[in-house]
This record gives C-alpha cells, sequence and structure tokens, in this order.
C-alpha cells in the first residue's frame, strides 16, 4: 500500500522549492536524475518552465471549474526536472493552485526517489511523468489521477515513434506541438478533471 498521506506531508515539495532544486543542482552540475545527459534536457526545461510560467493564463473555463470547487484537494505531482512534458505541463498545476485559493495544496516529488509510487501509476506499462494524483483533503485517498501528456499528443507521440525512435527527433516534434498549443488542451482536460470532482 502507498502511503500518499505521508509522501505527500514527508517529501513533497512546494513548486518554489521543487525549480529551487532544480537550479541548485545545476549549479552543481547535476540534476535531479543520476545520468549526465540529464543536464542538457534539464537545462532547456528550467527555460521551457520560465516561458509558461511568465506567458500563459489560465482559461475562463478552467478559472470557473476552480472557483466551483467545493471541497479541499491535495494535488500530488510525480515529475522529474529532466523530463520535457513535466516542463510543459507542471506550472500549468501550479497557477491551478495558486487560483485555487487554498482549495488546492499542491507538492511535487521525484519519480525516481518514489519508484513504489510510480510503479502504482504506471503509463501503458512505463514509468511516464508527470503524473497528477488528486488526493482528497486528507491526503489518504486518490480520487483522480491525469498523465502524463495530453490525450492528443500522446497518440501523436504512438504515430511518431512509427516513424522513428531517434530521441531528438521526437522531442522537437513534442515540443513543437506545446510551442503551437500554448497549454490549451492541456488546460482543457484537466478542467474536465476538475469538473468531475465536483
Amino acid at each position: 500500500m502507498v502511503n500518499y498521506r505521508g509522501i505527500f506531508s514527508g517529501q513533497g515539495m512546494d513548486y518554489l522549492s521543487y525549480r529551487a532544486l532544480i537550479d541548485r543542482l545545476l549549479l552543481e552540475g547535476k540534476a535531479t536524475g543520476d545520468v549526465t545527459y540529464d543536464l542538457h534536457y534539464t537545462k532547456m526545461n528550467v527555460q521551457r518552465m520560465s516561458r509558461v510560467d511568465k506567458t500563459v493564463s489560465l482559461t475562463d473555463e478552467l478559472l470557473s471549474s476552480i472557483n466551483q470547487l467545493k471541497e479541499n484537494y491535495k494535488f500530488l505531482v510525480i515529475t522529474e526536472g529532466w523530463c520535457g512534458d513535466a516542463a510543459q505541463i507542471v506550472p500549468v498545476f501550479n497557477k491551478i493552485a495558486t487560483a485555487s485559493l487554498g482549495k488546492i495544496e499542491l507538492k511535487f516529488v521525484l519519480r525516481d526517489k518514489n519508484l513504489p509510487l510510480i510503479d502504482a501509476h504506471l503509463t501503458n506499462g512505463g514509468r511516464a511523468i508527470p503524473v497528477l494524483l488528486v488526493l482528497n483533503e486528507t491526503g489518504d485517498k486518490v480520487l483522480a489521477s491525469w498523465a502524463p501528456r495530453p490525450q492528443v499528443l500522446q497518440q501523436l507521440l504512438k504515430e511518431w515513434r512509427k516513424e522513428t525512435s531517434e530521441m531528438t527527433i521526437l522531442s522537437e516534434k513534442l515540443h513543437s506541438w506545446y510551442a503551437k498549443d500554448k497549454t490549451q488542451t492541456t488546460q482543457a482536460e484537466l478542467n474536465t478533471l476538475l469538473k468531475s470532482l465536483a
């Protein structure tokens, strides 16, 4: 059994702490993972997160759903600083929590330090991230989850993988999609998720 409440309160970092950890590790020549190639991705992801932080606003529909939440929730996000999808998405989670005015408490944990947690929430058998777990107010029950990217992009990625296994090409296509979409699809799916809680 996964102790969600214990992980949330014991290991969970708020958004600023998560960002500060990534920055501190980069200064030490490290990433949140143990592999040196993660450094290149992490540096790019810091820029991506900063861009989403600065340029993206929540849609009126999503803000309305946040305002209509009747209960308080805990958002537990499984992520890593080197993950490109996470860089495009976790700032949106933060914007939602901020807009909730205390109804949503948001914490981040690292996937590779929480393998039993991620193994309880695999995507098609893989440890894909980010994973958003919506917990009840006490933090001991998972009410809903969302991972690891919008469904339309998940399908596109499946198609692209039929054409190439070259990670550089796949990453370019992925981030090009995110740049054009400007988080609109992510926000629409998260809006649906929040409405399901009401």
